[in-house]
């Protein structure tokens, strides 16, 4: 089983900054992609920003600029800067991560979500 934990979240004023943290553990092998995904009220989930084990990074039109994702390989951590923040990145925001585990078994995880609420 790998589970994932995420931190970081609260309450900001609009052009603020956050930091979250998602650590990964478990029986984990291997990590492929780990990202960063957001579910407003009412909207469908939808991804943030992505980052593969080589570096490669995928963000959302709405994260582009103002928001970082960046990856503790060896502690299967990964980590989302967001800057400038405004009201409508509020959303509870979600940890995902897919890789193999030790009994090379494929697996897909998701965190518990941390809230982010941005005030105007």
């Amino acid at each position: 089983q790998v589970q994932l934990v995420e931190s970081g979240g609260g309450l900001v004023q609009a052009g603020g900054s956050l930091r979250l943290s998602c650590a990964a553990s478990g029986s984990i092998f291997s990590i492929n992609t780990m990202a960063w995904y957001r579910q407003a009220p009412g909207k469908q989930r939808e991804l943030v920003a992505s980052k593969t084990t080589t570096g490669s990074t995928n963000y959302a039109d709405s994260a582009k600029g103002r928001f970082t994702i960046s990856r503790d390989n060896a502690k299967n951590t990964v980590y989302l800067q967001m800057n400038s923040l405004k009201p409508e990145d509020t959303a509870v925001y979600y940890c995902n991560a897919d890789g193999t585990t030790l009994r090379a078994r494929d697996f897909l995880s998701w965190g518990q979500g941390t809230q982010v609420t941005v005030s105007s």
